[in-house]
């Protein structure tokens, strides 16, 4: 006798189950429902119709909730959507038994853009009325996620000159051969394998002749937004996407997209996101060193941001160099720097701004570095030790000062548990490497889907235990 069970396919139902009874009662498909159900789509922006006559179509809160719930679920293509919609116990029940097609949920997609993007706003929204957002710890960071073209269609200056140079070799070689096989027949045409090279070169030039156009090194024709950036196995044209992250319950609180390789420029711009959705920003910002810029330091200040950036220790100032930058002394009023030894280093000169530094910057040199016993501890220039103050140089002192503080710098290791776990799900758990979408306003949109779902999924807990309610 076998204690194993097996399905059995002969058993009759007197009374068939319906969707209610397959469907757990703490079920992910039923908290979609209720967000969906509570929320005004029309003044989110949602496509209504308002029309009766024709043919009846999806409404837009139906299809809100085939996607939205494709999401949290890892289903992301519309063909995969589709499908869901025909064998799915969840999405079924979701849905009424309703089956839209592919073509329907992509031209929803299309049309309410910009209602899916106020629609993250409006979740984090009734999270801090229930008070499921701190407002105490934020952390920022970017992540690169690929571009949905093809890598293999992008074009990159370096590869394309050095096949250039390959086909005009080969050309050459097979001139060459046509013109001694010339000497020996009346035949004159040219072979075939010259003409292709000869089209492939034309190709090549023209495309090289785009890049110099655009005056770009590397371009996706497919995705012309996308940008070659370093990701997880080599540089690969990719997007760079943002997102603060409060503390308490790890939901974002602002997202973006961004075709910057660099975070350098995003630290101020994300934390107005968080000051646009939640009206006031937290207590406290913190950012990787690949957040710092001195600009960014400044503006946080002027609009009173708190932040706490980790500073390279090539900026800070190790501990075991004694005469850094960090330790000089800059004093406005009298317009000088005062060394580690007391010695005071007059204006010297104005260095003008370039690429790398979009303003002035103001030199000091020492005068007695000939007679100075520490000269070459200090500086190896022979000409004396000098120091550059920028515009922002108070910024930057007064983050200095920060991360002097043990309180600050044992917050700042909070980051990372904060936002890169985060992405960990997003990558991980939700299984989201690559954007299925094209172009920036696509890509943006998208993220804020991503979010959405990951936040959703955050919540769901307190929806369960009944301290979430939408209505």
């Amino acid at each position: 006798m076998s204690y194993e069970r097996y399905a059995d396919y002969n058993q009759q139902w007197m009374f068939p189950p319906t969707l209610e009874d397959l469907l757990p009662g703490d079920h992910t498909a039923r908290m979609i429902r209720e967000f969906v159900d509570a929320q005004d789509l029309e003044k989110l922006e949602f496509k209504i119709r308002t029309a009766e006559d024709g043919r009846p179509n999806y409404s837009a809160n139906l299809l809100l909730k085939v996607w939205l719930y494709g999401y949290v679920t890892k289903i992301r293509t519309t063909r995969g959507l589709e499908r869901a919609c025909m064998d799915q116990v969840g999405m079924l029940w979701l849905t009424g038994m309703q089956r839209p097609d592919h073509t329907t949920l992509w031209r929803f997609w299309r049309d309410n853009r910009k209602g899916l993007r106020k629609l993250f706003k409006r979740l984090l929204e009734i999270a801090a009325e229930l008070n499921f957002i701190g407002m105490v710890l934020q952390a920022i960071d970017g992540t690169k996620i690929v571009s949905q073209a093809s890598e293999q269609q992008g074009w990159h200056r370096a590869s394309l000159e050095k096949t250039l140079k390959r086909l005009d070799e080969a050309i050459n070689e097979i001139m060459k051969q046509t013109e001694q096989a010339a000497k020996h027949g009346p035949d004159c045409r040219l072979p075939e394998e010259l003409q292709q090279r000869q089209q492939l070169r034309e190709k090549i030039q023209a495309q090289l002749k785009q890049l110099d156009e655009k005056q770009e090194d590397h371009f996706q024709p497919q995705d012309e937004e996308a940008r070659v950036m370093k990701c997880r196995g080599g540089k690969k044209f990719a997007y760079n996407a943002q997102a603060v992250v409060d503390r308490q319950n790890q939901l974002i609180v602002a997202a973006d997209v961004v075709t910057d390789e660099s975070d350098n420029y995003q630290l101020v711009r994300m934390i107005d996101q968080v000051e646009e959705n939640l009206d006031g920003v937290a207590e406290q910002n913190l950012a990787d060193g690949g957040y710092f810029v001195t600009t960014e330091l400044a503006l946080a200040e002027e609009k009173q941001y708190p932040v706490l950036v980790n500073l390279p220790e090539s900026v800070q100032g190790p501990e075991n160099q004694p005469y850094h930058a960090s330790r000089f002394i800059y004093d406005a009023e009298q317009d000088h720097c005062i060394c580690p030894r007391g010695e005071r280093l007059p204006f010297d000169s104005n260095k003008p701004r370039d690429k790398a530094h979009p303003y002035d910057v103001r030199v000091y040199r020492c005068q007695s570095y000939e007679t100075c016993p520490v000269r070459w501890q200090c500086s190896s220039s022979k000409s004396g030790r000098t120091v550059q103050i920028h515009p922002n140089h108070g910024a930057l002192v007064r983050q200095r000062e920060k991360l002097r503080d043990e309180k600050m710098r044992a917050m700042l290791k909070q980051r990372g548990s904060t936002v890169e776990l985060v992405f960990g799900w997003i990558k991980e758990a939700m299984g989201f490497r690559r954007w299925t979408v094209r172009g920036l306003e696509k890509v943006q949109t998208q993220w804020l889907l991503v979010c959405t779902a990951l936040n959703l999924t955050r919540l769901k807990r307190y929806w369960a235990e009944g301290k979430l309610v939408f209505a």
